[in-house]
């Protein structure tokens, strides 16, 4: 018996009924001969964790624009305190927490720089529209490795790409991201919102914390354990009404003083600015970009190639391009 197949067996033995079994994995694209010492979802885990897209994600924005300080969120962080969250709970429900993992560790490869802004750019300027959780997929699927992708399991894939949107992901594993995305990016958001200035502790919503928690750590453990303890049974993850609408509350709240408030605009302007220009120039010249972009253009068309090409930037990468084309010699040192 080799190594992964003794952790299958324990998987069978030790997991929920309701949890994905690495052994009875829906396969991927392109049949692969198995490890011996890694299951099916393992190896995706390390797949991910070891591709390019994954590296860029620490130079991607997640809320603040270029922050200052060392300890402002990225998108690097973020995916990291999502993939610490989807696994507790995952353990707590006795999920397969590798699967979880894989998908967490995936779920935002394909953000664009500057978070959401680039991502609305991106979409007003594509015909077909943008949306991140569909670009993560593509980059699994087809950007990394070459054209090649990552030849990744079903059960990842689905996870990947339903974390976010109105689909809602086939597995509990899955289901443990989506929550786990939410439960991360409004308590960091909220966290770093305090730690620049932009929100101040008299301001918060004290309906929401009361039920909540008054800390960072108090509201990410009550969050868990409630959905732990509303998911026992049933084929989908669940808070309690309480729960649920507090959480709702603090996202409105998030929503009008940080996500959309006014000391955003100038900068959101900007960056919205700098992929807007890209785009257009790249249309224009798309011979200027790296050669396995200038391949997706003959295969799928310019647009396509050029928004794969600018969602893979980084925040500053894309600045530097900007500055490049755009800026005359010497003047970006003014």
């Amino acid at each position: 018996m080799t190594i992964r197949e003794r952790i299958e067996q324990e998987e069978e033995m030790h997991l929920s009924p309701r949890a994905c079994m690495s052994s009875h994995s829906a396969g991927r694209e392109r049949p692969i001969e198995p490890c011996p010492m890694r299951t099916a979802y393992q190896r995706d885990r390390d797949r991910i964790l070891h591709c390019k897209a994954f590296r860029r994600l620490k130079y991607k924005t997640q809320v603040f624009l270029s922050p200052e300080g060392d300890h402002y969120r990225t998108r690097l962080t973020h995916t990291l305190e999502v993939s610490q969250i989807a696994r507790t709970i995952a353990r707590c429900l006795r999920l397969n927490e590798d699967l979880t993992e894989a998908i967490a560790l995936g779920h935002d490869l394909g953000h664009t720089p500057f978070g959401h802004i680039g991502e609305r750019a991106l979409d007003e300027l594509m015909p077909e529209g943008f949306r991140h959780n569909e670009q993560s997929l593509r980059v699994v699927d087809v950007l990394e490795n070459s054209g090649q992708g990552l030849n990744l399991t079903h059960e990842v894939r689905n996870g990947i790409l339903c974390h976010s949107g109105a689909q809602f992901p086939q597995s509990l594993e899955g289901e443990c991201v989506r929550r786990a995305d939410r439960i991360a990016y409004l308590n960091h958001d909220l966290d770093d919102a305090l730690r620049g200035g932009i929100l101040r502790p008299f301001e918060l919503p004290a309906d929401c914390l009361k039920v909540l928690g008054s800390s960072h750590g108090e509201r990410i453990n009550r969050m868990i354990a409630d959905i732990v303890e509303n998911s026992q049974s049933g084929d989908r993850l669940a808070m309690s009404p309480v729960m649920q609408s507090a959480m709702d509350g603090l996202r409105d709240f998030m929503f009008e003083r940080v996500y959309r408030d006014e000391w955003r605009a100038r900068e959101e302007r900007r960056c919205e600015g700098v992929i807007r220009q890209l785009f257009g120039y790249y249309s224009d010249h798309p011979g200027e970009m790296p050669e396995e972009f200038v391949l997706i253009g003959y295969r799928e068309g310019t647009a396509r190639a050029v928004c794969d090409f600018l969602s893979c930037m980084t925040d500053r990468y894309a600045i530097r391009t900007f500055e490049r084309i755009f800026v005359p010699a010497g003047f970006s040192q003014l």
